[in-house]
């Protein structure tokens, strides 16, 4: 047993060994500030934003990162990897620290310093010269997708060379009309305060949000607008509505004057591509192409998965279940509903109604069509939803080695952005909440039959948040403002 004199020494050893971190901490929050606002350079740890980061999420976010590559990533690895990246003449870009400062401690041995591991690691980044069009976005509706798509375009803004938010589009901009959208941007019931500025500007119906002016346009009719009047041109339509669904009524946006491009966030009917970003969006023609869905909050969610699983094990055939949070298009109280079961009160109740995953997966992953059933149970939560995958799959797997497939996809390659690999024993439905990843994998709760060929996986998603960080990635791709990377 300690003594009380060892006890003591041992706890202010360990605190001051907390306090060196929380220094280092404040010293990276600076430098990510710096790169970002002067050279457009976003740094990110294995996918989690940087940006306007408090000391003790910077922390956190560390604490993360040893549990995902099960090896110790300090404050101090990738403050040293930030300052080298400082240092040297990297193109506008986004860039993962974490995986550098993985990688370094794996390769410090062919290194002499950091500044020369970067060197080489960010070669065809260093003195790279990279044009960027900024891209001009009308957000049309403003409701729940609306409203975080501003706040994520706004956060996301930087020196404003990617995408810039210029004008959203309602029903009504009267001065009471504008104060209350205003508020709803500000505060949210899930998602809580904005951390930024909403200032009304009445006399010119527009909001200014963190410096950015923002127009409130009025329109019963999408072809009705003259966006050029406001100074905006070639701009990307992002239809928040879900009133307009195919190609003929998405090309009502393209008749209005400074509208080039248009993109749904919803799934999409007729000759419209439904695009899960990291899947299948390099498939799409951006530059002659016009009209884009990024599909449902629920496919892009499945996708990725239902990708990895197949290339990996192969997917004989398969049943969806998703357990969804309540929507706008529910009933709070029972009522009138054009679809069954939909009408009856949506905060009282478990709804067993379809959804749109397997037909949307013919159009994504075309080669797994007619291999799922799918369906769905809407429950009295706000927010975040769960999709159950029961897969009959070609190879023997164990139960470690479907987690690891998983876990290594989450970690390199393509669906880096797509894939969090979540290992906690205690997560639940609101620790999803604000997940940028449109799809989190409960390693915790895979189940494998005795004959080891069915596999049960379980991936949470916040079909709000995560959803519409998809939306962003895509329209980025879409406008072709997506800077280099390094994941």
């Amino acid at each position: 047993m300690q003594t009380k004199e060892t006890a003591n020494a041992a706890y202010q050893t360990q605190l001051n060994d907390w306090i060196v971190q929380e220094k280092a901490a404040i010293e990276l929050i600076g430098t990510i500030g710096k790169l970002w606002f002067e050279k457009s350079i976003e740094l990110i740890l294995f996918r989690n934003q940087l940006v306007d980061r408090s000391v003790s999420e910077m922390m956190n976010l560390h604490l993360y990162a040893k549990n995902i590559v099960k090896k110790t990533i300090s404050v101090n690895d990738t403050l040293a990897i930030a300052t080298a990246i400082n240092n040297a003449d990297v193109c506008p870009s986004r860039i993962d620290i974490g995986k550098l400062a993985f990688e370094y401690q794996q390769e410090i041995a062919n290194f002499k310093s950091v500044d020369e591991f970067i060197a080489n690691k960010l070669k065809d980044l260093i003195g790279a010269k990279t044009t960027i069009t900024p891209k001009d976005v009308i957000l049309y509706g403003f409701g729940r997708i609306g409203r975080l798509a501003a706040r994520e375009l706004i956060s996301q803004a930087g020196k404003g060379e990617q995408l810039r938010l210029r004008a959203i589009v309602t029903r009504g901009s009267s001065d009471d009309d504008i104060i209350k959208r205003a508020d709803l941007l500000r505060t949210d019931s899930v998602h809580g305060v904005f951390p930024g500025t909403v200032i009304e500007d009445l006399v010119n119906k527009a909001l200014i949000i963190n410096g950015h002016t923002v127009h409130m346009i009025d329109a019963k009719n999408p072809e009705d607008v003259d966006y050029t009047a406001y100074g905006i041109d070639n701009a990307l339509v992002i239809d928040n509505t879900g009133v307009f669904r195919d190609d003929v009524e998405l090309s009502r946006h393209l008749k209005a004057k400074g509208v080039s491009k248009v993109l749904l966030t919803a799934p999409a009917k007729g000759n419209v591509p439904n695009v899960v970003h990291g899947i299948n969006h390099e498939t799409v023609d951006v530059k002659n192409g016009q009209i884009f869905s990024a599909a449902s909050c629920t496919t892009n969610a499945i996708m990725p998965i239902l990708y990895v699983i197949d290339k990996e094990l192969g997917i004989q055939k398969g049943h969806i279940e998703t357990v969804h949070s309540y929507t706008n298009d529910q009933n709070l109280l029972d009522n009138y509903h054009k679809k069954y079961r939909r009408g009856r009160s949506a905060a009282l109740n478990m709804v067993i109604t379809e959804t749109g995953a397997e037909s949307a997966l013919k159009k994504v992953l075309p080669h797994l069509a007619g291999k799922f059933t799918a369906n769905s149970v809407r429950v009295p939560t706000p927010n975040v939803s769960l999709a159950i995958l029961n897969l009959n799959i070609n190879k023997e797997v164990t139960r470690d080695e479907v987690n690891e497939i998983i876990r290594k996809y989450a970690l390199n390659g393509a669906l880096v952005e797509q894939i969090q690999y979540a290992f906690s024993n205690e997560l639940v439905s609101s620790d999803v909440i604000g997940n940028p990843c449109p799809s989190v994998f409960d390693s915790n709760a895979t189940i494998i039959s005795p004959d080891k060929k069915s596999i049960v996986l379980y991936v949470w998603y916040d079909n709000e948040y995560g959803y519409t960080r998809q939306v962003i990635r895509f329209s980025k791709h879409i406008a072709e403002v997506r800077r280099a990377t390094y994941y």
